[in-house]
């Protein structure tokens, strides 16, 4: 997976928009769908990016995967970090993607979940 992939497959989720909401961060590309952040990647070096997990199952998901990291800015029990190095094939990572978004959107509240659907 490459940044613009990552990004694209980011942006074609319903409701979402990327910014880099952090002054002293201006680096981090931030995604959000309903104003609630479900990943986050430095722009310019791509080497990892954040993910919204489940908590019931993130240590045995890190325990897997080496490049699974705690992060360095979240909650570490709720967040991880992905380093990308080739070690995790696109598909999981997709995947994972995919699970942050629906963390994030599942607690969005209902008014805000039917704005979703009707996008």
């Amino acid at each position: 997976m490459n940044i613009e992939a990552y990004r694209l497959y980011c942006l074609s989720k319903k409701g979402v928009t990327e910014s880099i909401p952090f002054s002293k961060l201006p680096d981090l590309l931030v995604f959000k769908v309903k104003g609630k952040m479900f990943t986050a990647t430095d722009i310019n070096t791509f080497k990892s990016f954040s993910i919204k997990c489940e908590p019931e199952t993130i240590e045995a998901l890190r325990a897997e995967y080496d490049a699974l990291e705690e992060p360095s800015y979240f909650s570490k029990k709720h967040w991880s970090k992905v380093l990308v190095d080739g070690s995790i094939s696109d598909k999981i990572l997709y995947e994972w993607l995919d699970v942050s978004y629906r963390l994030v959107v599942a607690k969005l509240t209902k008014k805000e979940r039917l704005e979703l659907e009707n996008l």
